[in-house]
């Protein structure tokens, strides 16, 4: 389906002067509306059915609405047709995903994939862009890495030595190394009641780490593992299990000399007791 429908895209984008974004934008604009009824009909013909010219119906009349998502990232500096162009790819994921049964409409359901396309696109080329823009900032940033002597920021005779260096004004050093030490922000905003647009394919998806064989797995890892150390400190004497719980489980644990004074010996004497429950312990719990 996918290929499909992004040849008619792609012819779409030729219509008017090769390469005109404002050609493709008033083409896709011009693409009529679907009623509800209607989008539901096709949507049910290509689940059902598999029928690609359903698929292509509907992608080609929700092309406006990529559009409209697409120009409310071009604050990040990059091309809007790139924008579009990802968010696209969005829209036909979830043309393939749209279940017309649940009685939503298409374009509700897909603004979550366009944008989880765009955030996809922005973070992996936001930084890039924006890091180093003139002439000035592209020899920074491929050079003041290797001009620091530590990972510590630059001290104001550092910077001036940099800036020297490298042929710029101590202000760029500064400013690029700022930008080199910021974290990429956070796009996907958090799920809130009140905004149904607030929610990504990020909010929901399966989780890389919901496996629930592995889930189930690791539960039952740690459930034996807990068995075998409570079976394991049953062996030990009365003092070796209490010196061992002591200094390793309770919250608030006693020093070697304060359990010395305890049971009257050397916290050297303590300290042996505790080396020797531990080694009885790691073998019981591997027997």
């Amino acid at each position: 389906m996918t290929n499909a429908v992004a040849v008619s895209t792609h012819k779409l984008a030729l219509t008017g002067p090769v390469g005109s974004l404002d050609a493709y934008i008033q083409a896709v604009g011009s693409i009529a509306v679907l009623s509800k009824e209607y989008e539901q009909t096709l949507a049910r013909r290509f689940r059902e059915e598999g029928d690609l010219e359903a698929a292509r119906e509907l992608v080609m009349a929700h092309l406006r609405f990529v559009v409209h998502i697409a120009k409310g990232y071009t604050g990040y500096g990059l091309p809007l047709a790139d924008l579009i162009q990802e968010g696209n790819v969005g829209l036909m994921k979830a043309v393939k995903r749209f279940d017309p049964q649940y009685d939503v409409r298409l374009v509700s359901f897909a603004v979550h994939w366009i944008r989880a396309e765009i955030h996809e696109y922005v973070l992996r080329n936001w930084r890039i862009v924006k890091v180093a823009t003139t002439k000035a900032q592209r020899k920074l940033f491929f050079n003041l890495r290797k001009a620091k002597k530590s990972l510590s920021w630059l001290t104001h005779d550092e910077t001036q030595a940099v800036a020297e260096d490298l042929g710029v004004t101590p202000a760029e050093v500064t400013e690029m190394e700022s930008r080199l030490s910021a974290y990429d922000p956070e796009f996907d905003p958090a799920p809130d009641a009140d905004d149904e647009h607030a929610f990504t394919p990020a909010a929901y998806l399966p989780s890389p780490n919901s496996d629930p064989a592995i889930i189930l797995e690791k539960s039952d890892w740690q459930d034996d593992a807990t068995g075998r150390m409570v079976e394991a400190l049953e062996t030990l004497d009365d003092r070796s299990r209490h010196i061992l719980q002591s200094r390793w489980l309770d919250e608030k644990k006693p020093t070697l000399h304060e359990l010395a004074d305890e049971y009257g010996v050397s916290a050297e004497r303590i300290r042996q007791i505790e080396v020797n429950a531990i080694r009885k312990l790691k073998a019981a719990m591997e027997a």
